[in-house]
């Protein structure tokens, strides 16, 4: 399922007129490991969070150089609780492992899609395509547009 999720990732991108650049690289398992391989800063990565926020699975992205803050999520889904999805549960809802989610919801994977606005702080964003070996990097205004996630502030600084 890898090649084809970096296949239909890259599909969508053209059918939409967006540019983008494909990055092959040694399998990365950290958002700095990621970042060095695609030779970016951290904080132009779009880290990919799959979080249960009450009864349903939604995806969230944010700059990777932050955190999430579940107090915020809560808050603004009017849920109680929030947990990431585990290894077997991202495995068995996208066929994908931890590191290799992408910052895409339908119709690439089947969620809800919410951006920190920390991701338009950049020009570009870069990411993991459904792939530990494979990235894309493109201009942050053409996969808002394309990925259209609803955006509010979710973001924390890392210790």
């Amino acid at each position: 399922m890898e090649h084809s999720v970096y296949q239909a990732i890259q599909d969508l991108l053209r059918a939409n007129g967006a540019s983008f650049r494909t990055v092959h690289h040694e399998p990365t398992a950290t958002s700095e490991e990621s970042a060095r391989a695609r030779g970016e800063e951290l904080r132009v990565g779009g880290k990919a969070l799959l979080i249960k926020a009450g009864e349903e699975f939604r995806l969230f992205i944010l700059s990777a150089n932050l955190k999430a803050d579940s107090a915020a999520i809560k808050a603004h889904l009017n849920v109680k609780k929030t947990r990431f999805a585990t290894a077997e549960e991202l495995m068995r809802l996208t066929g994908l492992v931890p590191g290799s989610v992408p910052p895409f919801g339908r119709p690439i994977l089947p969620f809800e899609l919410y951006a920190d606005p920390s991701v338009r702080e950049n020009d570009r964003i870069a990411f993991n395509a459904g792939s530990l070996t494979d990235s894309i990097v493109m201009p942050v205004d053409d996969w808002l547009r394309v990925a259209a996630p609803v955006i509010f502030r979710f973001s924390a600084n890392l210790p």
